[in-house]
């Protein structure tokens, strides 16, 4: 009797005998989050540049063949997202009108961490003028920002946005983030007037701002 050496159950092949497109497909249909191109060399057991070449082109085909997802790169990673133009569909599909949502303070206080980070909170309630405290604490259980260190001179904690952030954002870094200068040139000015004076605020105290004026993210 001749050894079975198929290397898998069925007569099935290894890892690496299977066709790579194919396998990235079947691969990046199931993550939840981004996935490198040195993850998916890995375990599909192929060169890196190999697995970027193939990945460039499976985006590049479903573009020419109007396909209703596409494969992007976000935070340093690829994943398929649905075309923005078939948001409606999606929408009535899967969320039925019950919309994950932040409130129009969350999303103003989420621009300014994006802008300043590494930035702490009394800073960003300078920029805004309100405490934003409470707020802060709901982006952090949303995985939007997160404590990367602290300030040196004051000890306060600094905050940056996720990677979860740019993947929600569709963004592959933060330098594609539109410039801000151009639409706030007091910015500066405001935040300067505004700093010294920023009041201590209690972190568990309830948000008042975040009552009304819900907007979807």
């Amino acid at each position: 009797m001749s050894e079975d050496t198929s290397g898998g159950p069925d007569g099935a092949g290894g890892v690496a005998e299977l066709d790579l497109k194919p396998a990235l497909e079947a691969v990046l249909m199931v993550v939840d989050e981004p996935a490198t191109e040195e993850h998916l060399a890995k375990i599909l057991e192929r060169p890196k540049r190999q697995v970027a070449d193939a990945l460039r082109e499976l985006a590049d085909e479903y573009t020419v063949q109007g396909r209703g997802f596409e494969l992007r790169r976000v935070a340093g990673g690829w994943r398929f997202y649905t075309r923005p133009e078939y948001a409606a569909a999606v929408e009535g599909f899967v969320l039925d009108g019950q919309q994950a949502r932040l409130t129009q303070a969350a999303l103003e206080t989420l621009a300014v961490v994006a802008y300043r980070q590494p930035v702490s909170r009394s800073r960003v309630s300078a920029v805004r003028g309100v405490n934003c405290d409470g707020v802060m604490r709901t982006l952090l259980q949303r995985g939007l920002i997160e404590e990367a260190g602290t300030e040196p001179e004051t000890g306060a904690i600094l905050y940056t946005t996720t990677n979860y952030f740019l993947e929600r954002m569709g963004l592959r870094g933060l330098d594609e983030l539109p410039e801000l200068a151009p639409f706030l040139p007091e910015a500066e000015a405001i935040e300067a007037e505004t700093l010294e004076g920023v009041p201590s605020f209690d972190p568990d105290a309830p948000d008042s701002e975040d009552a009304d004026d819900k907007t979807e993210f």
